[in-house]
């Protein structure tokens, strides 16, 4: 295990900056996972990390060691890819020891080192297997049975689970936040998936054209966005322009009539954010008047969209009971309200 610090890493490819100044520090036995859309440099900072890219300029260490310059295969890293890049040709347990074997470990410790690795991921009684027998999702536990039998000093993960299904990918999700937690091995993954990253990460690294756009916690991103873009590409949400309304620095009043107590001061701030399940939707009379557009039944909740003050569009997340009690449909009038706190100005 140990700790990795950025600083000022950059990577330019002619006049286009991939990766820009990034500073970032990950401590040891953290799992961090670098967020954001594709082409926001996410990515290209992971293979700085793990050299198969060169920076343009800055540094990469890891404790006290400066390893820019080093090559891949001396850096101590376990990577797994998002392809897996398992060799069809080998068995598993050969596929695990490669590894081992080209640095040339002593045969006895190479077979204690792959069967433990094996058997961390529940994989050993499947050690004679080839890959074309196993499953995407044995496919990928065999990957990382095979960063982790080096006993890497960093796990690096490169979108793990994008080529699961949903099902197997909750499921994998869970054993690697396990296994991570279980050895508290230093982790850095790569995803674009939020739900992913909210679930697996201790912290998030929101990225956008090669910048970063904001570091914390799951609830410091949700709850607590430093600008719009992050509020908008971290969970779903209502975005309502407007201004700071009268002496009260934290009353926002929207474009569109409503006016807003925030959980921040507004100040010069000309939009705030709601995310829908702060939205309450009920009968007309209880609370400002609003139109249902749709509703999108997503089993125990609802999206309803609604429509307010003639072209103000808001989404609320109302339980599917409520949707029934209320006897909500498209076109039906009703009362709807955000308490208190609510809304955050970004």
């Amino acid at each position: 295990m140990a700790n990795l610090t950025l600083r000022a890493l950059s990577k330019r490819y002619g006049s286009f900056d991939a990766v820009k100044d990034m500073n970032l520090s990950v401590s040891e036995g953290e799992f961090l996972v670098l967020l954001g859309p594709s082409g926001c440099g996410k990515t290209t900072t992971l293979r700085m990390i793990a050299g198969f890219v060169g920076p343009s300029s800055g540094t990469i260490s890891i404790g006290d060691k400066d390893i820019t310059a080093l090559p891949p295969h001396k850096r101590n890293l376990g990577i797994v890819f998002q392809n897996y890049a398992i060799f069809p040709h080998l068995s598993v347990f050969e596929n695990v020891a490669y590894g081992l074997r080209r640095r040339k470990i002593p045969k006895a410790e190479i077979e204690r080192r792959t069967l433990a690795s094996l058997q961390r991921v529940r994989l050993d009684h499947l050690a004679q297997r080839m890959p074309k027998q196993l499953s995407g999702g044995q496919q990928q536990r065999v990957a990382i049975a095979r960063a982790l039998a080096i006993e890497p000093d960093i796990l690096l993960l490169d979108e793990p689970l994008s080529n699961l299904d949903a099902k197997l990918r909750h499921q994998v999700r869970e054993e690697i936040k396990t296994l991570q937690q279980d050895l508290g091995i230093t982790t850095i993954m790569v995803t674009h998936d939020q739900e992913e990253a909210l679930s697996l990460g201790d912290r998030l690294v929101v990225m956008q054209n090669g910048e970063v756009q904001q570091i914390g916690n799951g609830r410091d991103l949700y709850e607590k966005p430093e600008n719009l873009f992050v509020a908008d590409f971290i969970g779903r949400t209502n975005v309502l322009e407007g201004a700071q309304g009268g002496a009260q620095e934290r009353l926002f009043q929207t474009a569109s009539g409503l006016e807003l107590i925030c959980r921040n001061v507004v100040g010069h701030r000309r939009a705030a954010v709601v995310r829908p399940e702060m939205i309450s939707v009920d009968r007309v009379g209880n609370g400002a008047p609003a139109r249902v557009i749709a509703i999108n039944y997503l089993g125990p909740v609802c999206e309803v969209s609604l429509l307010f003050a003639g072209d103000q569009k808001l989404l609320a997340i109302v339980g599917s009971d409520r949707v029934t009690s209320l006897g909500l449909a498209p076109g039906g009038e009703v009362g709807l309200s955000i308490p208190p706190e609510a809304a955050y100005a970004v």
